[in-house]
């Protein structure tokens, strides 16, 4: 394919080059090593904000070990469950580090569901206990799929308590989510069951400046692991105050949501997970350690699984070729 041409990939070429979960984490392991090593570049995620609580955010980023250089445009509107349509929906493009010119277009959806999956399994593989055989997923939709998929990659999952407000949604994630998981999944009806004991715990539902969080102090066992892919929004601060450490995935990043007035009650972060899969800071020390990953979501992840479907596509031939 050359210059004067530019690969196509909608939402189904995306999911038909079947990018496994595993896959996806060992890309993003490979990705954050390098990133604790100071060896890429991702300029801080400006958006814009169209309606309260949604968001359109443009996300850059360059990891020159896999030569993946890119931007992802990607929005977040909570409100649009009510109409039948996607809460996440975006596109990325991916360009020739050497040239600067684009050679993909592709549908944001499935990727930005799928790493973010990954990122909570590859946190949890640093920072949770090796025998974690318990989950806890509050909110049952995209994202809890994916997380459950992921950590299911690593840990041999036993039991599954899923909560969510919705319990047709809680219904529809048992089916789906037990032709993919041996482990035993049970709705719950309140979220403390879905914290109150459990080796790993997912929060994943939409992200809010000014939430209603209802996870209090205590709930969080001694000793577990929790990755809240919507920011703060289910974790009140004496919840958060009470963890041995916090890390997240972009230190700067977090300082940047600080400033425009998320994470309120959450304490200062340890560690950037780049830090810790380079070995550079501390994972988990004792099994005592209630630890909690809070992971914003990095135009990085996306470049570290974009290149590897961009890859396989060219490489099974799947996609449109389209002209200039």
């Amino acid at each position: 394919m050359g210059f004067d041409s530019i690969l196509y990939l909608n939402r189904s070429d995306v999911e038909a080059v079947d990018l496994s979960m595993m896959e996806i984490i060992d890309a993003l392991e490979t990705m954050f090593r390098e990133k604790g090593e100071g060896r890429v570049e991702m300029p801080p995620k400006p958006g814009i904000h169209t309606r309260e609580n949604a968001f359109i955010h443009a996300m850059p980023a360059y990891i020159p070990k896999m030569q993946s250089a890119g931007i992802k445009w990607i929005s977040g509107y909570p409100k649009n469950q009510e109409r039948g349509l996607p809460y996440i929906s975006g596109l990325l493009i991916l360009n020739d580090p050497e040239t600067g010119i684009p050679i993909c277009v592709m549908d944001a959806t499935w990727i930005t569901a799928q790493r973010t999956g990954a990122a909570t399994a590859l946190a949890a593989k640093y920072l949770a206990r090796t025998e974690s055989a318990t989950v806890g997923i509050l909110a049952c939709g995209v994202q809890g799929r994916s997380n459950l998929e992921a950590l299911n990659c690593l840990f041999d999952i036993e039991k599954v308590k899923a909560y969510d407000i919705y319990p047709q949604v809680a219904k529809k994630f048992v089916y789906e989510m037990s032709s993919l998981v041996s482990a035993d999944i049970e709705i719950v009806s309140t979220p403390k069951e879905a914290v109150v004991g459990l080796d790993l715990v997912v929060t994943s539902g939409p992200i809010l400046q000014n939430p209603s969080p209802v996870i209090d102090a205590d709930w969080l066992s001694e000793g577990s692991f929790a990755s809240p892919v919507d920011f703060d929004s289910y974790w009140k601060g004496a919840a958060l105050q009470q963890a041995d450490k916090i890390a997240t995935d972009d230190l700067g990043q977090m300082k940047y949501y600080r400033k425009v007035g998320y994470f309120k009650d959450t304490p200062e972060p340890y560690a950037d997970l780049g830090e810790i899969v380079a070995g550079k800071k501390a994972g988990r020390e004792s099994d005592e350690e209630r630890i909690i990953s809070i992971n914003l979501g990095l135009a990085l992840d996306d470049m570290a699984t974009a290149i590897h479907i961009y890859e396989k596509a060219r490489q099974m031939g799947i996609g449109t070729v389209l002209i200039a």
